[in-house]
């Protein structure tokens, strides 16, 4: 087994990073990553654009506001959602070749060649998506402690608000160990995980029917 070519990420690295991201002054400010960033800038840019889709789905809820508002932020929502799926994507192709787990030409390929060794088991969800979620959770966990300090509702509201913080601070930390045992499984060559591609048609003019009809009829 080789071993990994980068120091691998810690669940409570990442965690910290989550929420430390989110603390910061002008977060989520929408900048683009670049071809070449390193695995934390990649996992940086998903929870950015998991930050900016946060943001929009609750305006999406709107009720008081004009449609074309509505459109926007669905739009801006289907942006966000391919970007942090696309950096989900990079942070699995870095993990895979940190691990030695993935041939390096074939790395941004549809389906990138394996060199796992015989025997080891295939984990069905990828530590990149691992990390997805962790900010995901991150998101929910200041959301909802927010909800904890709320001056203009109830002590009842901020009391149930409160056992559910508890219930999500607990599914991160199930997740987070979780995300280790699985980066420690496949250093130890009993596990691995692959690149998904998530292949997402309604986004892509040439596969979503709706579009190719519009396209065909102008």
């Amino acid at each position: 087994m080789s071993h990994p070519a980068a120091p691998l990420p810690r669940s409570s690295d990442i965690v910290a990073a989550h929420d430390r991201w989110l603390a910061q002054a002008g977060w989520p400010q929408e900048l683009p990553a670049s071809e070449g960033a390193d695995l934390w800038s990649w996992v940086q840019a998903n929870h950015r654009f998991n930050s900016l889709l946060w943001a929009e789905e609750d305006l999406a809820r709107r009720q008081a506001v004009p449609d074309a508002e509505i459109a926007a932020n669905k739009r801006a929502i289907d942006r966000f959602n391919q970007a942090r799926n696309d950096a989900t994507e990079r942070v699995d192709e870095l993990l895979l070749l940190a691990l030695g787990l993935v041939d390096e030409a074939s790395a941004r390929l549809d389906a990138p060649r394996s060199t796992v060794a015989g025997g080891a088991r295939l984990n069905s969800e990828t530590a990149g998506s691992m990390i997805d979620r962790l900010s995901i959770l991150a998101l929910k966990v200041s959301a909802m402690g927010e909800q904890t300090r709320r001056a203009d509702v109830d002590q009842a509201h901020r009391d149930a608000a409160a056992v559910k913080l508890e219930r999500l601070r607990q599914q991160r930390e199930d997740l987070a160990s979780c995300f280790d045992a699985l980066l420690a499984d496949a250093m130890a060559g009993l596990a691995y995980f692959k690149v998904y591609r998530q292949f997402k048609m309604y986004n892509d003019p040439r596969f979503n029917p709706a579009l190719v009809r519009e396209r065909a009829a102008s």
